[in-house]
């Protein structure tokens, strides 16, 4: 996928989560996610964050360094910060962002399409709502991360798929060898991003055990 492929797949999901948020009770948007400790609403109000300049970078670094925890602390604090915004400017301001082309500052559009899908993710699938996800997509974030050292290393052991082959069932998309792990494109995303709510979706080998 090219790089207008990546940020078309970035629009169009960001209309599809944008869409899902609007039909929300107020009720869902406090209900847990699938981010640990991250309700609905954080990960709504991280989603509007995907724009973050040097400027705001710069701005925010003192208090990057002064805060426990660490990076993703630090990422945890600034959503919850955001998320005390209205729902309604919580939507808009995603919906703002469709047809732009920023990204945050030492980042690639990969990593805003991989947050975009699978945050996306976090909010639909504790709810029990479905938020479709184009194949293609799913396959460009799922390759990226797959690229990446340091995610690979990660979610691996987290999933137990260090000797398995992934094989998407609903696009021409496979990865690694040994034993056959098979499903949707969309659940094999969650499962190398760490996320394990989709694992039933998938077949073959024995998910969940270290190997």
């Amino acid at each position: 996928m090219n790089i207008d492929g990546v940020w078309a797949a970035i629009d169009d999901h960001r209309i599809r989560t944008a869409d899902l948020l609007e039909t929300l009770r107020d009720e869902e948007w406090q209900h847990a996610s699938l981010c640990e400790g991250w309700t609905v609403r954080d990960v709504a109000a991280h989603l509007t964050l995907q724009q973050v300049g040097l400027r705001q970078a710069v701005t925010m670094l003192p208090v990057m360094v002064r805060h426990p925890g660490g990076v993703n602390a630090m990422i945890h604090w600034s959503a919850r910060q955001k998320a005390h915004a209205p729902t309604p400017q919580l939507i808009r301001e995603i919906r703002a962002m469709i047809g732009s082309r920023r990204h945050n500052i030492g980042l690639t559009p990969r990593e805003t399409l991989i947050d975009i899908l699978v945050h996306g993710q976090d909010i639909a699938l504790p709810l029990g709502r479905t938020l479709p996800m184009a194949p293609a997509a799913a396959a460009e974030a799922a390759s990226h991360i797959l690229n990446s050292p340091h995610w690979k290393s990660k979610v691996f052991q987290q999933n137990g798929f260090r000797s398995a082959s992934l094989h998407a069932t609903d696009i021409d998309w496979s990865v690694g060898s040994g034993s056959e792990v098979r499903g949707p494109m969309w659940a094999l995303l969650l499962a190398v991003t760490g996320r394990r709510a989709a694992l039933d979706e998938l077949s073959g080998h024995e998910l969940g055990e270290s190997d």
